[in-house]
């Protein structure tokens, strides 16, 4: 087997694919445990529909680099969705339903009326589930995706007092001169840039996967939220790396690979946490 593995990981698609999955893995996980505190984890729902909506789009109109109107329309159906969830009478977890669902008809509707492809059921599968091109990434999109998740990660450091802050108790931050608004406004737009990241490795269906069971499992084992902050990147990490080796040996769908593996985690740390638990006491 490692032979193998040794012998695919000499060609570059293999190795532009575990980087991808590596850094999305990890952008991933950091804003997981603040969404899911939050409760407002199924917002990865929400804005994965909304691109698939906009890459809809982009088919039809015939826009050879679809992140030129993925990106923007997401990002601000981030705001929007935030503005929405916090200054009118839907909240939420019905504004998340009602932007996820309509956004999602939109788009496939779209693909049905106007789409030039032989293959919408491919196309729509491929999109919702991910596809096969992970490995089929160029230079260009690798860098792009590096640099998008260096950004990620140092905003969140920079950030990271007044994310925990807004995270636990946001009227105290408020009184305490944090201008909550703005950071949550951060999360939204970094999140954002997540999902469209995501949309070729896993799809928009299991995007939210990559967000809840990283921070769930690692709830599970410890309980500050530096701990699990830590602990829900690198078991997204191993999760995501572990996935891509096994989907590219076994020929299995990469994004449900992935799901796949990150469930598993998640069912050894809550026996872990039971465990733990139960010598406690």
């Amino acid at each position: 087997m490692f032979e193998t593995l040794g012998l695919y990981l000499q060609y570059p698609f293999v190795r532009y694919a575990l980087i991808v999955g590596v850094l999305i893995a990890l952008c991933s996980s950091l804003l997981g445990v603040t969404l899911v505190l939050k409760r407002f984890s199924f917002i990865g729902d929400g804005l994965s529909h909304v691109a698939f909506g906009a890459m809809a789009i982009a088919a039809v109109v015939g826009l050879t680099d679809q992140m030129l109107i993925v990106l923007p329309v997401t990002v601000v159906s981030a705001v929007l969705l935030l503005r929405t969830g916090q200054h009118t009478k839907i909240k939420g977890d019905a504004a998340i339903a009602m932007i996820s669902v309509g956004a999602l008809a939109f788009g496939y509707l779209l693909m049905n009326l106007f789409s030039t492809s032989s293959n919408i059921s491919g196309d729509v599968c491929s999109t919702l589930f991910g596809s096969t091109s992970i490995l089929t990434l160029t230079k260009t999109e690798v860098w792009l995706c590096v640099v998008l998740s260096v950004v990620v990660v140092l905003l969140y450091i920079l950030f990271y007092n007044r994310i925990f802050a807004v995270t636990f108790d946001e009227d105290f931050a408020v009184t305490a001169g944090t201008p909550a608004g703005y950071c949550n406004l951060l999360i939204a737009v970094i999140t954002a840039v997540i999902i469209v990241l995501a949309m070729n490795l896993v799809g928009s269906l299991l995007i939210s996967a990559l967000v809840i069971f990283p921070a769930l499992s690692a709830m599970r084992i410890f309980d500050t939220f530096k701990m699990v902050t830590v602990c829900s990147a690198v078991l997204s990490v191993v999760s995501a790396f572990a996935g891509i080796v096994i989907s590219i040996l076994a020929g299995t769908p990469v994004g449900s690979t992935i799901v796949a593996v990150d469930v598993a985690v998640f069912c050894i740390c809550y026996a872990a946490g039971r465990i733990r638990g139960g010598a406690r006491g």
